[in-house]
Formats: C-alpha cells, structure tokens, sequence
C-alpha cells in the first residue's frame, strides 16, 4: 500500500512541475459600451452605477476589454478599480484627453503591448475629423499584443461606428478592414465594438466578408462560429430598460480566422434592478490556434 501511495505522490509532483505555459491558454475578451457619463441619465448616471460597472468586469475575469463611449475620468476611476489592468487609448476631439476613448484594457501581467495607436474613421485618418455623413468623431484604436503565457503575438482592434451616418458607418468598415491589412500581416487579429450596425447591415457584411471590400482579411462573427451555444439574450442595447429584450445585437466581437471560440455570451447582469450600462456587454473565450 505504501508503494502504491508513493508512486500515487510522485505523479502528483510530476504534475505540478508540468510546465503550464505550454498547454493551451484561452483569452476572455469583451466589448462593452460603457454608456458615457451623463448627469441626467438619472438614477442610470455613471455615479450611480459605476461601483456596479467595475464589479461586473471583476466577477467575469475579462483579460482584455475594449471599451465604447468612455470619458477620460470615466476611464481613472476603472484604473484606479482595477489596478490588474492597463490599458492605452486618445480621446476622439482632439487626439488627446477631450471627448470618447475606445479604451482597451489588458491585464498587465499576462499581456505585453508591443505597438498600440488610434486612427480616425474619417477621410483623414492621421487627424481628428468627422468622417463622411458621421454626426460625430469616432475613433478605431489598436494594439499589438504578446501573450506572456503562450509567447503568442496578436492584434485586437476596438472601434465605435456613428449612430447616424449610414455611409459613414458603411466607409468606416472599410477603412478598418484596409487598416488591418495594412497592419498586421498574418497575426491573428480580434475585433471589438458597437457597430450601430445588425447582422443584416452592410458594415457587417463588409467586415465578415459576405460583400466585396478588395480586402484579402477575412473575419467571422465570434458568435457564428463558437463551439458552445451562445449564452444570454440576443440583443445587446437596452436604453437602459431593465425589461428590454432586444432581439439584434449591434455590439460585436469579430476574429480573424486561426482563432478558435470556445463560448459566447452577453451578460445582461443587473443590480437591484438597474444596469450598469445602456448596452450587454458581450464576453467570448477564445484560442490562439498554431
């Protein structure tokens, strides 16, 4: 019996000593539209819901977000929260501190940045303009990554497509599409966002190639080919209605093949009643695949 036990121990330490870092490790990306602070939201007003917000990111265990509609303070105070995290990103007006980030943020002890920037969905992407027929500035931010764990290389890009303009939602598309090929070589590459945009649209076809774009980068809706069925509600935007059932999302995670998904889901968490967002956010576990 005793031989049997320390035969049983030693496997145990063999175990241990397995070297981790090369087995398999999966991601937890998310996209989340924070809904920026506006003080009459209400009783939805960032002060009111942010402690819920930061909760919310903590209890899932995201390890790379890319953030919508983010203000600058908005920003400190989820840094401050979450000092597991860093994260790089420009406000849209002026390439600086003023107006909406797209804000990722990375766990800093798993992930390296290699290469971070941020263009302008717009005509002139080098400078803050308004693109096309947009109403507003938006903004694609990007960062190149090294997985500490896995020694793997990857891009994940995070945008905000215009709530009005159909052309510029449509040319936006586009432009990040030959941004990307521009960019990342043959890297995998992860796509985040709210693209104002249902699985029907045109900016979707365009970015899962279901439609000409003269883009050799190809991308499928994380959801489409996920290996566990898609967990949650259907839609993604609420207006902050804890009773909302939106039926279509326009809130995305999209990835470029040689990634493999393991689940999706959109979180609809609520506390007491109340969101922490006007937007689900939505969480996918994906694999760097060889």
């Amino acid at each position: 019996m005793k031989k049997y036990l320390k035969l049983f121990g030693s496997i145990l330490c063999l175990l241990f000593l397995i070297n981790t870092d090369a087995l398999p490790q999966s991601i937890r990306v998310m996209t989340f539209n924070i809904r920026l602070d506006i003080p009459n939201d209400g009783a939805n007003a960032w002060n009111n819901r942010k402690d819920n917000f930061v909760s919310m990111i903590r209890f899932h265990k995201a390890d790379i977000i890319g953030l919508q509609e983010a203000q600058k303070h908005q920003i400190d105070f989820i840094s401050k929260s979450l000092p597991g995290y860093n994260w790089f990103g420009i406000g849209r007006d002026d390439g600086k501190q003023a107006g909406e980030f797209t804000a990722i943020f990375y766990r800093k002890e798993r992930f390296d940045t290699v290469e971070t920037s941020t263009f302008w969905c717009s005509e002139t992407p080098d400078r803050p303009g308004l693109g096309w027929d947009a109403a507003y500035q938006r903004i694609t931010t990007y960062g190149k990554f090294k997985d500490r764990s896995t020694e793997k290389t990857f891009y994940l890009f995070n945008t905000h497509l215009d709530n009005e303009g159909e052309i510029a939602r449509l040319e936006s598309a586009k432009l990040i599409k030959r941004k990307m090929e521009e960019i990342c070589g043959t890297y995998p590459v992860i796509l985040t966002g709210d693209f104002n945009s249902f699985p029907d649209s045109p900016p979707y076809k365009v970015i899962t190639a279901t439609v000409d774009t003269n883009t050799s980068i190809q991308f499928s809706d994380s959801k489409s080919i996920s290996q566990t069925k898609h967990h949650g509600p259907s839609g993604t935007f609420t207006g902050f209605d804890i009773n909302a059932r939106p039926l279509k999302p326009i809130d995305f995670i999209f990835v470029r093949k040689g990634i493999s998904v393991l689940t999706h889901a959109t979180l609809s968490d609520s506390f007491d009643g109340f969101l922490p967002s006007d937007h689900y956010a939505v969480l996918v576990e994906i694999l760097l695949n060889n």
